[in-house]
């Protein structure tokens, strides 16, 4: 796991080193276990590492059949590569200098061309220089689990792990795409290839792209889905489901350092805990509560859990206090922002693991995506879907924000759905298209790799989801559970789960933190000059007044003015939020 960054000029002269320098600094964080470079003709490359697997011989750049740095196929890589054993082994012939789960990529390159990604089971997000063709070959996993960006302009094309390396280079622009905003406003997350800063693009989940003189001359996008509708109930669809979790979180545990668990007391990570324990023996957990939580979080419940299983389980603890002194830095954290206020004990988290020693955690993200774990889902179904809006048509903010056109991504992402699915099904789509890798995977990558510590998602599996989205819709969502057959399955594999529960949630009571402060932090929000470009002084002032009752839109609006003073304005996030955005006024 790690940072990536590379230039490839367009004239054919050298990028420029000083370029190169401060896209690392702008990205060390992902990698301080070590760092390597390769310079050759129009090309650079930048790895940072975070050493998980092959600990003494996986540095990179890595190289196919030439080691030779002027002439050989090269590779830098943030991932890991599941079936990297399974790679090797059917390559037995292939003379591999390294453990790297990483290496089997560029063989795989040379034998199969720009398809090569299509063998790879792991997320991912790549690098190659081939210079015997003169071109860069870029490719992303196809749930999006790791990030890739990158800039084109007359001179050159540009990539790297993160946008504030792009933006330390001088490319892009730092002033925020104004409809943009406003729909980062109304979904919490921002659509498409496009991001909010205008000149800087996504490379999208599956895709893969070739770049020649600094252009890009072709790309094509592998779905994380199969095709095609639902298939009929399995009567042995539970003990199926068993073995295909089972073997997803075995492949998922390789690692050469100490690895944990994220447990919130919910479906998906006790379904991690009891296959963990089946696969590893005793897990080591974490979970986060809230200062006087006792009813409102489910750390009580993730604790009893972890008892059951023989884990050992550590509470932390995210209080008013830690709001108002970690927020600027939780939003200096996710340069492609989010405001999905899970960034918060995602960000805590991360950081009790790399104080205890945990380089890797598993995570329970996509299983409400895969399995139909949303309300959203449940609508879907007949007679429902008939009665009840399209996800997502209201926004945080309603009418209460002019923002024409913010739904207009969203729009086409469920445009473009296969008409074949189900109703069900094309929800799924549109979430695993754009929901999963620009809101939820943003947020576990940038709250984790900022400690130095790798997430990684069981659910998000190509053989999960192979089997999991062509369920029969009824073995997804019904008209009061979501996850249908992922329950049944946990409550015969650990009845103490409780798997037909009802959730509290992962959210912190951000609300009540927002509404202590009420004017006053009204006043500081509304005068944040990006705010005040954006929302009527009243709306804000609105939305702080009911944070106590819905949280949604005061914590849209306060993230934003601290995301917007930090990555816009340039102001240092280590104060509170109060020294934050008086900074911002001034």
């Amino acid at each position: 796991m790690c940072g990536i960054a590379g230039v490839m000029t367009s004239n054919g002269m050298a990028p420029p080193f000083a370029m190169l320098d401060r896209m690392e600094q702008a990205i060390a964080h992902r990698g301080p276990d070590g760092s390597g470079r390769l310079l050759r003709g129009d090309v650079a490359l930048l790895q940072l590492r975070l050493a998980i697997v092959d600990l003494e011989t996986g540095d990179q750049p890595l190289f196919g059949v030439s080691a030779d740095p002027d002439s050989g196929v090269a590779l830098i890589a943030n991932g890991e590569i599941y079936n990297n054993p399974d790679l090797r082994r059917a390559m037995a012939q292939t003379a591999f200098r390294t453990r790297s789960d990483c290496e089997p990529p560029v063989f795989l390159y040379e034998q199969q061309g720009v398809g090569f990604a299509d063998s790879l089971r792991g997320m991912y997000a790549i690098a190659i220089h081939d210079p015997g063709q003169g071109r860069l070959v870029l490719a992303r996993d196809p749930f999006g689990i790791k990030p890739l960006y990158y800039a084109e302009t007359e001179e050159l094309f540009a990539f790297a792990s993160e946008p504030q390396a792009l933006l330390a280079a001088g490319l892009g622009e730092a002033e925020p795409d104004l409809m943009r905003a406003r729909e980062l406003l109304q979904l919490k997350f921002t659509t498409g290839a496009e991001t909010i800063f205008p000149g800087i693009r996504r490379v999208q989940p599956g895709e893969t792209i070739v770049v020649e003189r600094g252009r890009i001359v072709s790309r094509h996008r592998a779905t994380a889905l199969p095709p095609g509708p639902p298939r009929r109930p399995e009567a042995d669809a539970v003990a199926r489901l068993d073995g295909v979790l089972l073997e997803s979180v075995a492949v998922h545990l390789q690692s050469d350092v100490p690895y944990g668990l994220f447990l919130s007391g919910g479906v998906d990570s006790a379904a991690l805990l009891s296959l963990m324990t089946r696969v590893g023996g005793r897990v080591r957990a974490l979970t986060c509560g809230w200062e006087g939580g006792e009813g409102i979080d489910e750390t009580a419940e993730a604790l009893c859990l972890a008892q059951a299983q023989g884990a050992e389980c550590v509470r932390i603890e995210m209080g008013a206090d830690d709001f108002w002194r970690f927020a600027p830095q939780i939003a200096a954290c996710i340069d492609d922002p989010t405001a999905d206020a899970a960034v918060l004990p995602s960000w805590m988290l991360g950081r009790e693991a790399a104080a205890s020693g945990l380089k890797v955690t598993l995570c329970g993200e996509g299983g409400d995506e895969l399995f139909g774990g949303y309300a959203r889902y449940r609508k879907r179904r007949a007679p429902l879907r008939w009665i009840t809006r399209p996800p997502r048509s209201g926004g945080v903010f309603g009418a209460a924000l002019a923002a024409e056109g913010w739904r207009d991504g969203l729009a086409r992402a469920e445009r473009a759905a296969e008409p074949a699915l189900s109703p069900i099904q094309q929800a799924q789509w549109v979430d695993c298209q754009e929901w999963l890798p620009n809101d939820l995977l943003t947020k576990l990558d940038r709250t984790l790799m900022v400690h130095g510590v790798e997430g990684r998602t069981p659910f998000l599996d190509p053989l999960v989801a192979d089997f999991a989205f062509g369920l029969a819709d009824r073995q997804k969502a019904g008209f009061r559970y979501g996850k249908l057959l992922l329950r049944a399955w946990l409550a015969g594999a650990f009845p103490q789960a409780g798997a037909w529960a009802r959730k509290k949630g992962f959210k912190p009571p951000v609300g009540a933190w927002i509404a202590a402060r009420g004017g006053a932090l009204a006043e500081l929000v509304a005068a944040q000059p990006g705010v005040a470009a954006l929302v009527p002084r009243a709306v804000v002032t609105g939305a702080i007044e009911n944070a106590g009752t819905d949280s949604q839109p005061a914590w849209s609006l306060l993230f934003y003015a601290l995301w917007h003073s930090h990555h816009v304005l340039g102001i240092d996030s280590s104060g509170d939020i109060a020294a934050v955005l008086e900074a911002a006024r001034a």
